[in-house]
């Protein structure tokens, strides 16, 4: 037996069963993705409550630098997981834990940058975002305080896929759990006890995000699986060329998420002053929709990355047909998800939309449409996200960082210049559909060729 295989059968990633483990590292990444949705949510219920839908239309202008963070929180979270679950299932401990020492330090450092130049270019950034002239006092106040939190929001969540990779997966759930809940409570008492209106929402949110993050940091100076010390924390280009690799697939996802969001948003104030609706109305529906669709991509996300360290191990040891069964595994999951979340989207709009506040008849018309027309082929929506994933943490950057950008850049960004030149604001809600085809399509292909090789022939055929 060769050092390899002692490794995988000494790491319970290499010997439990793949449905055990998928669960096991799925539903706490899940709880973990969804506690990060809830700081979006619950922000924007308490908004919409108490500024109404120029205050859900701020948080949405402010929504790009949310994703910016994540960005650089896949970037260097899936990054360094990918890395160190792979070095350990090739039995390198010692270069594992250089990858987890640097992605924390990488993490942090980015968010403090993020923070300055947010800090600095405030004005000019929202409105190239999109705001219009009533919605940017709003969405400057929300946006100052928020951008003091950025380094601990990135750290919270590129920290939890450490976490997980060190086999902990209920610790990082607990990490960002925690200050959700604290957010959640604060958000109450600050904006309707003090009534401090969209500032309050701010200031819970970063207070949370920076006790998740402090937690964060303490485990990571008590991994179980590795002893992170000081001199792991200074970056060196092959660990940072390494992370960077595996991790640009998800954090060109979350990019190109941006990219869309900006384009949409100025789109929707165009295309909305010249329809019944105005600038503030789509703007507002399309910011609350995109982040109730968000709790459904939580589920999704969160199956892939807890997929993540499965894969990435099974296949450094060489574990083919464990590989392949957990990437099936994982799909079956989310298309079961995928139906419910439909059935929702196409059967309770207005109810879903009216949790976030009251509008005109006019506001909850066009947010009936968007979640019909936008969010039609969310059935398929499961697809592209896992196997993008899939790709990454196998060690495949390219084809994952490809599939990551097919949905967003390749297909939507150009239908959503194009379409609304044929249809109006309309077009904006038909370019959703048809790239969520495309991209879904574009995934099975990959995939059906991926498992053809010849290292998964044992298990059969796709």
């Amino acid at each position: 037996m060769n050092h390899t295989d002692k490794k995988a059968k000494t790491n319970p990633l290499g010997e439990k069963p793949t449905r055990e483990l998928l669960c096991q590292f799925s539903i706490p990444s899940i709880i973990a993705m969804l506690v990060g949705s809830l700081y979006n949510i619950v922000d924007q219920f308490f908004i919409g409550q108490s500024v109404g839908p120029l205050g859900n239309a701020a948080t949405n202008i402010a929504f790009p630098l949310s994703v910016s963070c994540i960005a650089i929180a896949l970037l260097f979270g899936i990054g360094g997981a990918s890395a160190f679950n792979i070095s350990m299932g090739e039995g390198k401990p010692d270069r594992a834990v250089k990858y987890m020492g640097n992605a924390a330090v990488l993490m942090f450092g980015c968010g403090v940058f993020l923070t300055i130049v947010t800090e600095l270019f405030l004005t000019q950034l929202l409105r190239f975002f999109g705001s219009p002239s009533d919605v940017l006092p709003y969405a400057k106040a929300y946006t100052q305080i928020t951008a003091i939190g950025f380094p601990f929001m990135i750290l919270t969540s590129g920290g939890g896929h450490l976490v997980r990779a060190d086999g902990r997966p209920k610790i990082s759930m607990i990490c960002n759990l925690s200050g959700a809940i604290i957010n959640t409570i604060l958000d109450a008492l600050f904006v309707f006890g003090f009534h401090w209106g969209i500032a309050g929402a701010a200031y819970a949110t970063i207070i949370g995000q920076i006790f998740s993050g402090g937690l964060i940091l303490w485990y990571l100076s008590h991994c179980q699986t590795v002893t992170l010390r000081k001199e792991h924390l200074k970056p060196e280009k092959q660990n940072v060329v390494r992370i960077t690799s595996l991790g640009a697939a998800p954090c060109s996802n979350q990019l190109s998420i941006m990219i869309v969001q900006i384009v949409l948003n100025n789109s929707l104030k165009y295309y909305g002053s010249r329809s019944v609706y105005g600038k503030a109305i789509p703007i507002a529906c399309s910011g609350i929709i995109t982040k109730v669709n968000q709790v459904f991509m939580s589920f999704v996300i969160g199956i892939s990355q807890g997929l993540q360290p499965i894969t990435s191990f099974n296949y450094g040891a060489a574990k083919y047909d464990r590989v392949r069964k957990s990437y099936l595994e994982a799909i079956t999951v989310g298309f079961a998800l995928a139906l419910i979340a439909f059935c929702l989207f196409q059967f309770a709009p207005r109810q879903i939309i009216s949790i976030f506040g009251e509008g005109s008849e006019d506001y909850f018309r066009f947010a009936v449409n968007y979640f019909h027309i936008y969010l039609f082929f969310t059935f398929l929506n499961f697809l592209q996200p896992i196997t993008s994933n899939f790709f990454t943490s196998i060690g495949k950057p390219k084809r994952g960082m490809f599939l990551s950008l097919t949905r967003q850049i390749i297909f939507l960004l150009p239908l959503l210049i194009l379409l609304p030149l044929l249809f109006g604001i309309d077009g904006l809600m038909y370019a959703a559909p048809v790239a969520d085809f495309t991209a879904a399509v574009v995934s099975m292909l990959m995939i059906t060729a991926e498992f053809r090789r010849e290292q998964y022939r044992p298990t059969g055929r796709l």
